[in-house]
């Protein structure tokens, strides 16, 4: 139902139930051309002496004026509607605009940003105004918001209804309680898999790891996808190391070129994701996977005994050991608390594939030759942690990491030394006891 224009105390009052009363708008000035219906109630009030006004609304029913408007009676033919207005800046301005759209069509030019229709809406749904609340939520349910005018359009949304909230609420709220998990592991395989500029995509999906406020999510994306590439480089090298001779040759060699890209690809994605690890400081879980790979490691030093990975996969013994460098200095370092069994498998069985690297690559280029120093000397420095018990039967298989001149491996001599120091020491049970 339309709302009436504003109508003068000597104006015929024929439509209103008591004709001795005549509403106007006061003090805000509304112009008297025709208004058009978008209102769910109409500015036409039956108040009798002593009693409170009551609205009549398009459906015949009634009820007393809502809160934000207080009707005042000023004698038996005028009464004034006095809006409540806070003393906001632009409170005033806000609401004369939405008195105004009562009047008007012209919704698409008053509604004309976010922060325009964040501040209509609170007084349309004051007011009851239905047609300029749907065009507030039409409008927000299409554009972009602040931070800010998000947190505007969640206080609001408790005052809307089901239907006009559900756009808003999809844009803000998450249909399943891992959703973070899933975005972020889906981001993960794009950038390691998918992407054509790979490094670029990386580096970025790295910075929201590190920027992400859960550490324990982050933690089970990683792990989750640390499993999966490992399981993938392992299949394929034992693909690789056991195949099937009983096709064509030319179909078989292809397939086992076939399986080492695939184990080498995948490798790279293993050391990206350890690193990961590593930095955001949750590699405790790939440390103990990565030290109870004896499959793997056996797998590999067939593969690495024999020629034909040399002129296809270069560079997949650089790739592996420095999965296995990385995680072991976090080890020594102290960032992974690893337990003694632990490290103790570590270098059990990565030591034997570390051996054979050094002895079958040749030539040895120079970043594989201090890539191998580096973890002989992390290794050693990790036998060090052990029982004496362990770490003499690791160091005797160390010692491939001599060289011709004894002064070229001091970190094997100190190994060595420390050993023999403690052996010579007195034993210290009966003080424990």
């Amino acid at each position: 139902m339309t709302p009436p224009p504003p109508m003068s105390s000597s104006a015929s009052s024929s439509n209103l139930p008591h004709s001795n009363w005549t509403p106007i708008l006061s003090p805000l000035s509304i112009p008297s051309t025709k208004p058009t219906s978008r209102s769910t109630y109409t500015p036409t009030f039956s108040a009798a002496p002593n009693t409170s006004p009551r609205c009549y609304r398009t459906d015949g029913s009634s009820s007393e004026v809502p809160a934000i408007g207080r009707l005042r009676l000023q004698s038996r033919k005028v009464f004034r509607l006095n809006l409540g207005v806070s003393a906001s800046a632009g409170s005033i301005d806000t609401h004369l605009t939405v008195l105004q759209l009562l009047y008007t069509f012209d919704f698409s030019a008053t509604i004309d940003s976010a922060s325009a229709a964040l501040s209509i809406l609170p007084v349309a749904l004051e007011l009851l105004f239905e047609d300029c609340i749907r065009s507030c939520v039409r409008f927000l349910e299409v554009v972009p918001w602040s931070e800010e005018e998000e947190k505007k359009v969640l206080s609001l949304v408790p005052l809307l209804g089901e239907e006009e909230s559900r756009e808003l609420l999809a844009r803000v709220s998450p249909t399943q309680n891992d959703s973070s998990e899933e975005m972020l592991h889906g981001l993960i395989l794009a950038a390691i898999h998918n992407h054509p500029n790979m490094a670029f995509v990386k580096a970025f999906v790295a910075k929201l790891l590190r920027d992400f406020s859960s550490r324990e999510s982050a933690q089970r994306v990683l792990e989750r996808a640390f499993e999966t590439s490992l399981k993938v480089v392992k299949g394929s090298l034992e693909e690789y190391s056991s195949p099937d001779f009983r096709g064509d040759h030319n179909e078989t060699e292809a397939i086992q070129r076939l399986n080492l890209h695939t184990a080498m690809t995948n490798g790279k994605h293993l050391l990206w994701l350890v690193e990961r690890m590593i930095e955001l400081r949750v590699a405790d879980t790939a440390v103990k996977e990565w030290s109870e790979q004896a499959a793997f490691t056996a797998d590999l030093l067939r593969a690495f005994r024999d020629d034909a990975w040399r002129n296809i996969v270069p560079g997949l013994p650089a790739v592996v050991l420095r999965c296995t460098s990385r995680l072991a200095n976090a080890v020594v370092a102290g960032s992974i608390l690893a337990a003694r069994q632990v490290r103790m498998k570590l270098v059990k069985e990565w030591l034997p594939v570390l051996i054979v690297c050094k002895d079958n690559v040749s030539p040895m280029l120079p970043s594989h030759k201090s890539l191998y120093l580096e973890l002989e000397e992390t290794f050693l420095r990790i036998i060090s942690t052990l029982p004496m018990s362990e770490a003499q039967e690791l160091l005797q298989q160390c010692l491939s990491f001599s060289t011709r001149n004894v002064d070229d491996c001091p970190h094997l001599v100190t190994a060595f030394n420390t050993w023999f120091r403690r052996a010579t020491r007195p034993p210290q049970a009966d003080k424990l006891c």
